[in-house]
């Protein structure tokens, strides 16, 4: 590089580097290079500025910042307090600046610490052993009028056990609904978990005695976790983008109406996608294995009928899963293979 610098004056960096073939990018990176570790040296020798606190005043402020009464306060609070007070220590970034030095720029106020929420693992390998209920809002005749749907789901039929329209949402209805459909269902203490996530009825008061005296567990999502809930998330979708759902209701009459013609075609017709497409209501039953054998009866005729149609492998029916999780744990060669998670599919 240095005969490259010689020849450069007299012919130009381009030619130069053609006498030597080397590539200008070279020059350039080296040039840069050198910059760098001049600047370097010259920060290295910078002199102390004349204004810089001394080592007391560094002192003296530090030990003001990692006081009692300001070990909890930001350095711009520190300062206005002490100016209110008629007093000056150093400015704000100068108090940023030692506390940089001392490696105590961290969090200095005090916070509140959110609990750790445990995520729910919930399975079910039967009806009537885990519920998921929620609310909705469903639109009313004019602007900013709503209606409130209750909806009790159980996860593994996907059969919704108990619903409700009301005017809004409160403690006591939910009370209500609930201490019905474990009523109607002859749900036994001790068997039934209800998970819910976090809204005010869910955690209300009432609720939690009513599930106490009734001995019905109850599990809650965590806080800003959409898919802590998910089968009723995914009973509302189903229900929201049916063809005939409308945009407004006329009257709390006709939202109780719509409803019950949905869900008694969601319980009865529906075939669902995560239970092998059958009914909640076949699964909800006990249906199920005699709707399979049918099914396989029905695929063997077709099979014997046109083997070749299915390339000599006899076509099995949609299988329901064994079981159904809200959040499973992870995956090990002791997991079942037909299981389903926390599925969105309705």
């Amino acid at each position: 590089m240095s005969a490259v610098a010689a020849l450069m004056p007299h012919i130009g960096l381009s030619r130069a580097c053609r006498v030597f073939t080397l590539n200008r990018g070279l020059v350039y990176r080296d040039r840069r290079r050198r910059r760098a570790t001049v600047s370097r040296i010259v920060r290295r020798g910078r002199p102390r500025p004349p204004l810089a606190f001394s080592i007391p005043e560094q002192q003296l402020l530090l030990g003001l910042l990692g006081s009692e009464r300001f070990v909890d306060m930001a350095p711009a609070a520190v300062f206005a307090t002490l100016l209110d007070e008629g007093q000056y220590f150093g400015s704000i970034r100068t108090m940023y600046r030692l506390l940089s030095a001392a490696n105590q720029t961290g969090e200095r106020r005090r916070q509140r610490i959110h609990p750790v929420y445990a995520k729910p693992e919930l399975l079910a390998i039967a009806p009537n052993e885990v519920w998921s209920w929620d609310i909705t809002k469903i639109r009313g005749p004019v602007k900013w009028s709503y209606y409130h749907l209750y909806v009790i789901l159980d996860i593994y039929s996907r059969y919704v056990v108990g619903w409700m329209v009301a005017y809004r949402e409160t403690a006591e209805l939910a009370e209500q609904l609930i201490a019905d459909t474990i009523g109607k269902q002859n749900i036994l203490p001790g068997t039934l978990t209800l998970h819910a996530d976090r809204g005010t009825s869910m955690r209300s008061k009432p609720v939690a005695a009513l599930l106490v005296d009734l001995q019905v567990a109850k599990t809650h999502s965590r806080p800003h976790v959409s898919d802590d809930n998910p089968y009723s998330e995914a009973q509302f979708k189903t229900l929201k983008y049916r063809p005939d759902f409308p945009e407004r209701f006329g009257s709390i009459e006709d939202a109780r109406a719509h409803c019950q013609a949905f869900f008694n075609w969601y319980n009865t017709e529906h075939h669902h996608s995560g239970i092998g497409l059958m009914s909640p209501y076949t699964v909800h039953h006990g249906g199920a294995s005699a709707l399979t054998a049918r099914r396989a009866v029905t695929l063997d005729a077709a099979f014997i009928a046109h083997p070749n149609r299915f390339k000599g492998v006899a076509p099995q029916p949609p299988r329901l899963p064994d079981a159904a999780w809200i959040n499973p744990p992870k995956k090990d060669a002791a997991q079942p293979l037909n299981t389903i998670d926390c599925s969105l599919n309705s």
